[in-house]
């Protein structure tokens, strides 16, 4: 295997999809919390979302230690079919978050190499990428392709392979922590966005150097996360308080 290899001075992005790019966390709390239910597993809503990000796998596992339920392999799969059943019923009602159509347009216009990593099954991260208008030279990384989800680093270092740049010459954009402990144990920059419901401090504790609301002031910011414009000024703008 080659050796993945970085010649501009301009990062890689390694970009989360749920809560990052499009606005899904909360239908993803919510068809958690029906999988929950129709499985004998009721929990609070605001449970569910301190998980979100983390793979499936270790989501059920992390919610059943809290009620002290043990969930054998073949219980944690029911759940995660369970959960993709449910998010289809959602599916409809996610859409790209403000800015993240622009910033990837941007990004492509500019040549900076871009990917997706998500902790979501193919099937389900089929679903919201389409919204995104990105075309197939665009990498996506789902939980499929890899061993371990966040908060192991593999997603990322995938996604960095597929690229064929250096991890330590990527940037890391997430919205939960799980994102940003990932990008740690990959060496990678983290950038925060609050997009998916985490706060600032939280962001900065796991990680990020940097903290935006969301795509749209991402973009509007490029320059601070090492990007120059080219002919013209960075389009798009910083979102309302």
């Amino acid at each position: 295997m080659a050796e993945p290899r970085s010649f501009s001075s301009t990062p890689a992005f390694l970009f989360d999809l749920d809560g990052t790019l499009v606005d899904s966390v909360y239908q993803h709390v919510l068809a958690w919390r029906d999988a929950l239910e129709e499985a004998g597993l009721p929990l609070a809503v605001w449970r569910i979302h301190r998980r979100i990000g983390m793979s499936g796998g270790l989501f059920v596992n992390a919610l059943a230690r809290e009620t002290g339920r043990h969930l054998g392999p073949e219980e944690v799969a029911r759940f995660q079919q369970l959960h993709a059943d449910a998010f289809r019923r959602y599916a409809a009602q996610v859409r790209p978050l403000p800015g993240a159509i622009e910033l990837m347009a941007y990004l492509a216009h500019q040549r900076v190499p871009h990917a997706i990593a998500t902790s979501g099954y193919l099937e389900g991260a089929r679903l919201t990428v389409k919204t995104l208008g990105i075309g197939p030279e665009v990498p996506v990384v789902t939980r499929d392709q890899v061993a371990h989800a966040k908060p192991d680093p593999d997603l990322f270092l995938a996604a960095a392979e597929r690229l064929h740049v250096s991890i330590e010459h990527s940037i890391v954009v997430g919205d939960s922590i799980w994102d940003l402990l990932a990008a740690r144990r990959a060496r990678a920059l983290g950038v925060g966005l609050l997009s998916g419901g985490y706060g600032e401090e939280e962001l900065e504790r796991a990680g990020a150097y940097r903290v935006y609301q969301d795509p749209a002031d991402l973009l509007a910011h490029l320059d601070e996360v090492g990007v120059r414009a080219g002919e013209g000024p960075l389009t798009g703008s910083t979102s309302e308080s």
